[in-house]
């Protein structure tokens, strides 16, 4: 079982997400999955990211709703799932 860890970021993000009126069981549900270290399902589109974060080992994203996403890393030698951020393509990218 991997420990959480929340950036500063994904707190912010978490707060506004919570203001758009987002399910937020739906949030916990998948990083309950991803902390437990079961499989992602084929329909959140899990994958690693481009961009901004090409070079950051670990650093992935997937799909809580189709404009609502998760940017996580996991860090498995020391047993960490860092929340980086959550919110719509536009605030995210």
């Amino acid at each position: 079982m991997l420990t959480i860890k929340y950036t500063k970021q994904f707190k912010k993000s978490l707060k506004k997400m919570t203001r758009q009126g987002k399910d937020l069981n739906k949030l916990f549900e998948i990083v309950s999955l991803l902390k437990s270290k079961h499989a992602i399902p084929k329909k959140n589109r899990d994958h690693a990211l481009q961009g901004r974060y090409r070079g950051t080992i670990g650093v992935r994203e997937l799909h809580i709703e189709p404009d609502w996403l998760l940017v996580y890393q996991i860090i498995d030698d020391e047993l960490v799932l860092i929340l980086v951020d959550t919110g719509s393509h536009s605030d995210l990218f």
